[in-house]
């Protein structure tokens, strides 16, 4: 199923063979800005970028004896030039730098690939939003507090919304991937010790990121940290979007539903089922996500100037979180897109009280014709629990109560029970979120 919904392209983006080509293209790019800079032979850099390359079988059996991936790595590629005749130009590879010059740098170009692609999932659900949004806009439904029926609202606000959520989870999203985008030649303990600060911002530009500011032997992880939360906040987004479709599906309401294929089943045991599995998967699985921002956070504190406790936490979370949200995006613009929705139903809903969702308008009228507000919410009130109780026709109990006739005319108790008046507004909402 995860497979349907994931490009693969965000697979390959958290492959061994992606990574270490980052690693790869970080080495070479410091390799020849040092060489532009006069500390590493222009011969040896030329040499390195045409004939510096990597096996990944090979780097996992070199790693199995040496039990560390970056040596592994940078033994591989010397064996590569070595094969090639170009052993002496071999010796300037990775020179100067440590292994999480090269790993965090290689994060931060990571990083910037998964996120413009989750960025376009994003585009791809906002469009859905705004297309059945617009779809929608004057489309009545009940909206609902507490899960009890409140006041009219229209199906096309409530998309309106999500499509404000997902565009503000976009935003949050470019921040934080922007905030990620960085790179670092600080050397073991971020002293600059063999490469200048001067080199490092000129790899870091080569390579299209931005240099830390300051780093230990790690690029502090608070930007990790909010670069997971921005993923989690957006599954979080999309959790609402189906926990809401999960509801109006139910039996009882029936307003809108996920669709249901040609030949799908929904139950081993009963024919008749129409399940909101979809749904509830987006909703299962965001609950990973914000697990995974919580592992995040606990990366940040490390032992002194650097620990590795983090480094394995990442290996699982970042991949993980951006598949997982990869996935949720299309399925949930799948889910908005083809969504049966009932207007007939929501309508149907909508009157099932009889008036009841007035009330509030009833009161501000009361009051705004002289009678006091206590005495109206209480005579308003009255009305109320008594249709809600025996199940009664509370406008019809508003019109012939003489208390009330004697401040509103007939026309103005009509006018407290217009959808018109209660969504006359709609069209400045959408100006608003759209315009």
């Amino acid at each position: 199923m995860i497979k349907r919904y994931t490009r693969p392209e965000m697979g390959r983006i958290w492959s061994d063979e992606n990574r270490f080509a980052a690693w790869l293209e970080v080495e070479l790019a410091a390799s020849e800005t040092l060489a532009e800079l006069g500390e590493v032979p222009v011969e040896a850099a030329q040499a390195l970028r045409r004939h510096a390359r990597f096996e990944v079988s090979r780097i996992h059996e070199i790693e199995r004896e040496v039990k560390h991936d970056v040596i592994a790595f940078t033994t591989a590629v010397a064996e590569s030039m070595a094969a090639d005749g170009q052993a002496e130009a071999s010796r300037w590879l990775h020179y100067g730098l440590t292994s999480n010059d090269v790993v965090d740098t290689a994060q931060g170009l990571l990083a910037k690939q998964a996120s413009a692609l989750l960025a376009s999932g994003i585009g791809r659900l906002m469009d859905a939003l705004k297309k059945r949004a617009f779809e929608f806009k004057h489309t009545v439904q009940i909206g609902r507090t507490h899960g009890v029926h409140a006041e009219p609202i229209t199906f096309g606000l409530k998309l309106a919304i999500w499509y404000d959520d997902a565009r503000s989870g976009l935003r949050r999203l470019e921040a934080a991937a922007a905030d990620l985008a960085v790179g670092k030649m600080s050397g073991a303990v971020g002293t600059f010790g063999h490469i200048s600060p001067a080199a490092e911002e000129a790899i870091c530009a080569r390579l299209g990121l931005k240099a830390a500011p300051i780093s230990s032997q790690v690029v502090s992880r608070e930007r990790h940290a909010a670069y997971v939360c921005a993923l989690a906040l957006v599954a979080a987004t999309l959790e609402k979007i189906a926990l809401e479709v999960r509801h109006l599906q139910r039996t009882e309401v029936r307003e809108a539903q996920e669709p249901f294929t040609k030949g799908q089943k929904g139950s081993s045991a009963m024919p008749h089922k129409r399940n909101p599995v979809a749904s509830e998967q987006i909703c299962g699985l965001a609950r990973v996500i914000r697990a995974n921002a919580q592992a995040a956070f606990e990366n940040i504190a490390l032992w002194h100037e650097r620990d590795i406790s983090h480094s394995s936490v990442e290996r699982v979370i970042l991949p993980d979180s951006a598949i997982l949200l990869d996935y949720l995006l299309a399925k949930t613009a799948w889910l908005v897109e083809e969504m049966p929705v009932f207007p007939e139903r929501m309508r149907r809903n909508l009157d099932l009280t009889r008036g009841l969702i007035f009330s509030g308008q009833l009161l501000l009228d009361l009051a705004a014709a002289g009678m006091l507000r206590e005495k109206a919410y209480k005579v308003v009130q009255g009305h109320a629990m008594k249709a809600w109780e025996e199940e009664g026709d509370f406008r019809a109990a508003v019109e012939a109560d003489a208390e009330i006739r004697a401040v509103l005319a007939p026309d103005q108790i009509a006018r407290a029970f217009s959808l018109e008046r209660q969504l006359a507004n709609v069209d400045r909402i959408f100006e608003r979120v759209f315009g």
